[in-house]
């Protein structure tokens, strides 16, 4: 019997929306969330495709998610639009507030989403790819929980902090870079975990501060930072940006919020949009050749452009289905027993 079982892209919306609803999820909010796991799954990004269907649902029966409030927006200045989740999920107040920030950039040249009291847990390039789908450039920003320590720290400061950044391109798939702050996102070192799979050195640390192959000493320790303290750095603006600034927690904040409960962390987002047509004007189509020339320069030496892999992969999902771990699935399987 293989260990592996070959999906629809179809069939993995369904599956995530099924175990959703049945652990009480309202059905507008499994929809945003399954959609945005089957793009994970399509995009062969493993640690936030069909995987995230287990830690969404532990988080409501933690009993901190609320499964069914509706999203309201304000706009608090004419460049700033605010969603309010109200202790729910993220994705569907993304949904509702992404036309108004389309509207208020395509105004103002430039225009800021803040998303606040929300539950995030997916990566952030399906957002800053939905506002380069309207011709934006697009960035995107959260804190998540205290794992990860700064550098030469041995505690929990940061979160995995990640950074999203999207420019689009006429008739081609946008440029779009997504990492976290620290040196590996998080669901990586949970699957290593999962799967008994050593991690590198450079990763996380021992509950002692000790540098360590063991993924669960990790999950018991503290994460690193990429970079040193270049990733330190920008995990701290992250923290500014998008937690004090905007009003709402901070990665250690969101950490003592939990309590222990271990659910999604809780905290805010935040989104920005720049429209190239109002910077630019009529030379617009010149400053697309600008980039344009510089991501050749890129790729005629041999190198490749951030997400091309994951580009091929959508491809040949789209085509060919996706594959997933029978384990995995009999555990989703068994959270609607």
């Amino acid at each position: 019997m293989s260990d592996l079982i070959n999906l629809g892209l179809d069939q993995v919306h369904a599956l995530a929306m099924r175990a959703l609803t049945h652990n009480g999820m309202g059905e507008d909010h499994a929809r945003a969330i399954a959609e945005t796991i089957t793009q994970g799954q399509r995009d062969e990004c493993h640690s936030h495709g069909l995987y995230r269907v287990l830690v969404c649902v532990h988080s409501l029966r933690s009993g901190k998610v609320d499964p069914l409030a509706q999203p309201t927006l304000s706009q608090p200045a004419p460049a700033i639009v605010s969603v309010d989740a109200h202790q729910a999920y993220s994705l569907l107040a993304f949904q509702k507030g992404l036309p108004k920030l389309v509207e208020q950039a395509r105004e103002l040249g430039v225009a800021a989403l803040v998303i606040r009291n929300c539950f995030h847990f997916s990566a952030l390039w399906p957002e800053v790819e939905a506002i380069a789908a309207q011709g934006l450039v697009g960035i995107a920003m959260t804190p998540s929980h205290a794992w990860v320590a700064p550098e030469g720290g041995r505690k929990g400061v940061f979160g995995t902090n990640p950074l999203a950044f999207a420019w689009p391109r006429q008739g081609r798939l946008p440029f779009v870079f997504d990492f976290a702050t620290s040196a590996i996102a998080r669901g990586d070192i949970e699957l290593h975990a999962r799967q008994g799979k050593p991690i590198p050195l450079g990763w996380g640390l021992d509950a002692d501060g000790l540098p360590t192959t063991d993924a669960r000493a990790v999950l018991e320790g503290a994460m690193q930072t990429f970079g040193g303290h270049k990733g330190s750095a920008l995990a701290a603006m992250i923290e500014l940006l998008a937690g004090a600034l905007i009003g709402d927690l901070t990665s250690a904040e969101s950490l003592a919020f939990d309590a222990g409960a271990g659910a999604t962390p809780r905290h805010g987002e935040l989104l920005l949009a720049f429209d190239p047509a109002r910077f630019l004007g009529d030379a617009w189509e010149e400053g697309q050749r600008r980039a344009e020339k510089m991501f050749a320069a890129i790729t005629d030496q041999g190198a490749r452009l951030p997400s091309e892999r994951r580009f091929t992969a959508r491809q040949r999902s789209e085509r060919e289905g996706v594959w997933v771990e029978r384990a995995l699935l009999d555990d989703i399987q068994r959270l609607m027993a």
